[in-house]
Parts: structure tokens; sequence; C-alpha cells
């Protein structure tokens, strides 16, 4: 996989996580829909899966992959609560800390193409 790739994948972890700010408060999609009970959260778990089924593709190793999947299963499940689920996906970004730890994965492999690619935009 290319740096074009990681950068990819870093735009949609952004986009559901951290793209809005209003007063200070970075926010994404994945607090906006959370809002709608059920079919928020649901609706945001399919570009979740996405980030880590790609980082399967990726090479991402087995233990990366479980931390992926635990972060965003912390997410939906802390989401589905009404309220404080919603001021949850404020302040938890699974999606940003599945990209950090993909990063970290791929760099930790010392190939040159994986490197480039986890310091392109980290």
């Amino acid at each position: 996989m290319s740096p074009r790739d990681i950068e990819r994948l870093d735009r949609l972890a952004r986009l559901l996580d951290a793209r809005f700010q209003i007063f200070g408060v970075r926010f994404g999609l994945d607090a906006v829909l959370g809002v709608i009970p059920g079919l928020g959260d649901a609706a945001t778990l399919l570009p979740a899966a996405y980030l880590i089924v790609s980082a399967h593709r990726m090479g991402a190793r087995k233990a990366t992959l479980v931390r992926m999947t635990a972060n965003t299963a912390v997410d939906m499940i802390a989401g589905a609560v009404p309220v404080l689920g919603d001021l949850f996906d404020l302040a938890f970004r699974a999606n940003m800390r599945n990209i950090r730890l993909l990063r970290a994965d791929l760099a930790s492999r010392q190939d040159p193409r994986h490197a480039a690619a986890a310091m392109a935009t980290a």
C-alpha cells in the first residue's frame, strides 16, 4: 500500500472523528450521526469497519487488528447510551486511535514503503 492509501484512510478517520470544530471542540460525523438513536451508530460502523479491513489488507498484525476492533466495539457500545454516549463519542475518537495504531504497526516493520506511508502525515 502506498502513502496515498494511508492518507485516504486518515482523511476518513478525521471526517468521522474530528472534521468540524465549534467553540474549540473538534467532532466528526460519528458524533453528529450518533444523536440519531440506533441508526446513527450503525451508519458510522460501516466506515469504521472499512478502516479495519483496509488495515488487514495493508498487512497489519493480528494484535493491531484486535485493538482496532476493540476500539470500534467500545465506541459502538458506549455510543449507544443516550446522551452520555454522544459525549463519549466526542472524547474517545476510535477511528483516529485506529489510524495511529495502523501507522505505528506499519512503521515498526522497518519496511521503507510502510515507514514512508506511516510517517507521511503523522
